[in-house]
This record gives C-alpha cells, sequence and structure tokens, in this order.
C-alpha cells in the first residue's frame, strides 16, 4: 500500500488544514459542522422549477444485483430505501439504467423497458415512502432516473465476457481491451436507433414517475466517448456539432415528447489510461499508476491537454456547458475520468480495486482537481446548477469541505456516491445533529468494487452489516489481502 496519510490520521480541521497546504492544494475547510437551518448545506436549491430542501445529492451508482431480466431485485430495493431515508434532498438517478440489455455494463443491471416499468415504478415508489417515513414530505425532493449505454464496457450477457460497442479506434483502450483492427464500430444506423430508445426510455421514466432524465456522458461510456469521438467520420464525430449530435437529438426528442427535466453527468475532463508500473508491481501486488504507452499528441480524450494527457484543459469542456443552456440543461453533476482506465482521478482512493493500482499521487490531489474543476466551470457558468463529486475520502472532513464549496459558491450541492453504501444517513445526521458516526464513514476501501469486479454483487462489506454477513465478504477479502 502506499505511504500517503490516511484521513483517519488527519481528521481534526487543523491537522487536514495543514496537509492541504503542504499539498499547496486549492480547497478550504470549515473549523465545525454547522446544522439546519443555518448551515450552508441546509438552504433550498431552484433548479428547473423544482425547490429541494437541501444541497445534499445521491450520485447515481452501477448497480451490479438486478434480476438477469433488468428488473429491479430486493437489493435494488434495498438500497433506494436507504437513499430514501438518507436525507439528501435531490436523488440524481439512483443508479444506471441501460436502455437496451446489451449496453449493460454487467448482466446484473437494471434496465429500463416496458417490460420493467412496474418494476421501476415500485422501486422509486418505495424510495419516497422511505423518504416520506423518514422525513414527512416529499415536496421538496427530485429524483430522476439516469439513461445509459455502455458502449466500449458493455459486459451485458457473461460477468466474463465483454462486448464492446465501440464509436471510433482508440490506440490504447483497444488494446487493454484485445479489440483488433477489424473489430466493428457502432454504425451510424445503429446510433440513429439508440437515439430513439433514449427518447422512449424517458417516456417509460416520466410514466414512473421520475422528474428528470439524466443522459450519462461520463466514465468512458457511450455518451462520453462521442466527445472525444474527433477521428470517427461521418455524422456523429470529427466535429464539435457532429460529437454532441447523439446528445442534441436524444434531447429534442425528450422535450419533444414529454415534460421531463433534463440533467447530465458529464466527465468534465479526462487523462490517458494509467496502468500499474510494471517495474513496481510483483506478482499480484500493484504498483502505483503510470500513462499507458500511447501516441502524442494524444487525440483520444476529451477534456485533455491533447500534447501532456497527464493533464486536463477545460477550454474543452467550456463550449459543452454553452450548448448545456442552448439546450436549456440546467442540471450538471460534474465528475472526471473514468473508473476502468484512471480511476484515480475519477474516484480518489488510498487502496484500490482488485484491477486498478495504487496511487501515483495523495488522493486529496484528486479530490481537490476536481473540486477546483467544478468551481472554474461554476464561476463561467453561473446558471447552471452544479453538482460535485470527489467528497466522499474526505471523510471526516466531508461536511467540512462541502460547507466550505457551497457557502463560496464553488458548487451549488454535494454529491455522495459510495459514501452512501457504507452511510446513508450521513446528510441526516450533519444537518440534523452536525456530528458523523466515524464506525460508517466509508474508508474508500474500494470493495465495492473489487466486487463486483470478480462477478459479486456490490456493496459496502466492510461497514455494512447487511453485506459484512454474505459469504462474498470473505471471497473480497482473500482478493484484496493479495493486492
Amino acid at each position: 500500500m502506499s505511504s500517503y496519510p490516511r484521513i483517519a490520521a488527519l481528521r481534526t480541521p487543523e491537522k487536514f488544514r495543514a496537509r492541504l497546504a503542504e499539498l499547496n492544494l486549492p480547497i478550504e475547510v470549515e473549523d465545525s459542522i454547522e446544522t439546519a437551518p443555518h448551515s450552508p448545506l441546509a438552504q433550498p436549491l431552484a433548479v428547473d422549477g423544482f425547490t429541494l430542501g437541501n444541497r445534499f445529492v445521491i450520485h447515481p451508482m452501477e448497480g451490479w444485483d438486478a434480476e438477469p431480466d433488468g428488473k429491479p431485485s430486493e437489493l435494488v430495493a434495498r438500497r433506494w430505501r436507504n437513499f430514501g431515508h438518507s436525507g439528501a434532498k435531490w436523488i440524481w438517478g439512483g443508479e444506471a439504467m441501460a436502455v437496451v440489455p446489451e449496453g449493460r455494463a454487467n448482466p446484473n443491471q437494471l434496465i429500463i423497458n416496458e417490460a420493467n416499468a412496474d418494476g421501476l415504478r415500485a422501486l422509486l415508489d418505495g424510495l419516497l415512502d422511505a423518504h416520506r417515513e423518514s422525513f414527512g414530505t416529499v415536496d421538496d425532493l427530485l429524483v430522476g432516473f439516469q439513461l445509459t449505454h455502455s458502449g466500449r464496457f458493455c459486459r451485458p450477457f457473461r460477468k466474463d465476457k465483454a462486448e464492446p460497442q465501440i464509436l471510433y479506434r482508440h490506440p490504447v483502450l483497444d488494446r487493454k481491451l484485445g479489440l483488433g483492427d477489424d473489430y466493428p464500430l457502432l454504425s451510424d444506423d445503429a446510433i440513429r436507433r439508440l437515439i430513439e430508445t433514449f427518447v422512449a426510455a424517458a417516456g417509460i421514466a416520466e410514466r414512473c414517475g421520475a422528474q428528470f432524465v439524466d443522459i450519462k456522458h461520463c466514465h468512458g461510456y457511450l455518451g462520453h466517448e462521442f466527445l472525444s469521438a474527433f477521428s470517427r467520420p461521418g455524422p456523429f464525430g470529427g466535429s464539435f456539432e457532429n460529437r454532441t449530435r447523439f446528445l442534441r437529438e436524444i434531447v429534442a426528442g425528450i422535450r419533444a415528447t414529454t415534460k421531463l427535466s433534463i440533467g447530465v453527468r458529464l466527465s468534465a475532463f479526462d487523462f490517458t489510461p494509467y496502468k500499474p508500473d510494471p517495474d513496481r508491481s510483483e506478482g499480484t501486488k500493484l504498483g502505483p499508476g503510470v500513462p499507458e504507452d500511447g501516441p502524442r499528441p494524444y487525440e483520444s480524450g476529451f477534456g485533455v491537454d491533447h500534447k501532456d494527457p497527464t493533464r486536463h484543459n477545460l477550454a474543452e469542456t467550456e463550449p459543452l456547458l454553452r450548448l448545456f443552456e442552448e439546450l436549456r440543461i440546467r442540471m450538471v453533476n460534474v465528475t472526471a475520468g473514468s473508473p476502468y482506465y484512471n480511476p484515480h482521478i475519477q474516484r480518489p482512493a488510498l487502496f484500490p480495486p482488485s484491477d486498478g493500482y495504487q496511487p501515483p499521487e495523495d488522493p486529496l490531489v484528486g479530490c481537490a482537481r476536481q473540486v477546483a474543476a467544478t468551481a472554474a466551470l461554476k464561476e463561467k457558468f453561473p446558471h447552471l446548477m452544479m453538482v460535485g463529486s470527489a467528497y466522499s475520502y474526505f471523510q471526516e472532513l466531508l461536511p467540512h469541505v462541502a460547507q466550505w464549496a457551497v457557502r463560496n459558491g464553488k458548487v451549488d450541492a454535494v454529491g455522495l456516491g459510495r459514501m452512501v453504501l457504507s452511510y446513508p444517513e450521513l446528510p441526516a445526521d450533519v444537518l440534523r445533529e452536525g456530528a458523523l458516526s466515524s464506525k460508517r464513514i466509508c474508508r474508500t476501501f474500494s470493495d465495492c468494487t473489487t466486487g463486483p469486479r470478480k462477478g459479486m454483487i456490490s456493496g459496502c462489506y466492510p461497514l455494512d452489516p447487511y453485506y459484512k454477513a454474505r459469504p462474498e465478504a470473505a471471497v473480497v477479502k482473500q482478493i484484496k489481502a493479495g493486492l
């Protein structure tokens, strides 16, 4: 394991602030946790005609535990009820829902189609009932569905068999995935059919009771890959107009057929893919991440400095946010990179998943990078309602940093992902008690990723008693011992 200090050793604002100064990071931390109604995190937020009751958001997460036909299972329902009990007033998608079976990232991902509509409606109703039970009303709660196609990272029918659907030849990822030069690209006609399917899925979401849909453009999945399809010929690649045609036509179809609001979860910047340093890896012991070998300049990323693809370039992102404004998309959930090829910039952690690498930098650097990028975009686009990511790694100091970010206009709302798996009631505890339960705080052990990477369900095996008692917990522990 890397020698970077654990957050548990920096759990006071004074120690944490000293570490931030040592690393010269552009974020700050407040001294105490404020409670409602005075906390910045307790303030209402108006967006698209809704008024949310606070500034906490539950991020969409990719589920690995739906039924084989894409219907919700009891495990999915349990997770969504936890979202309802959390106290967050913005549920961004719940989790990724594939619009077609072949577009799933795993064989147990939710599918949004007519056959599953009743199950998805019941799933949402369970979340709303849980929220009403805990907080009395759902009038200030905003819930949407995330619509997705996993593109290059499709693994739809077998956990051990990838079935990528790609838009262009990627010089690094094609090699990593074992794709030859003759591997077929997704055709223009297939893309047009997918656009129709996304629009139809939005109609199903509306009938299920969702108040908005997220057209997912992050983490290397299909929507995100369109943004970097510089080398693709035809109407869906090359120019900015062509690379955004997929999004624009989906939005036009949804506007014409529903009354839903639309959001986008966006990887606002990217890096080149990384791998464990082979010179510092031994057997199953992972080395720190280093950039994969590839062409320079690097022309296969979005929001990347193409001359130095270990740096980001928000000048490439800004025209997309201007397009959002033109399309009346005001909900933007900002993230970065991909969990498949550069997780240290996407979800910074001290402990890597089984298919990852040891962090090449203090994870605080990755967190600060996302916070600062979101703040820079918010400053340029003040009318967009932006949700920030990469807060879970702050652990005990999460509310202290989140208060500073919201109070100072760096972001409009703070999103929680893996933290909610171990500690769903964190928003409620922060706003009611001004304190956290340290035994439930996510320590970014990455078990929720290692399990699915090895064909098991996802959950917080170290801290959630429900998952800790499952037989998979011992298997995950053995796998991690070898890393």
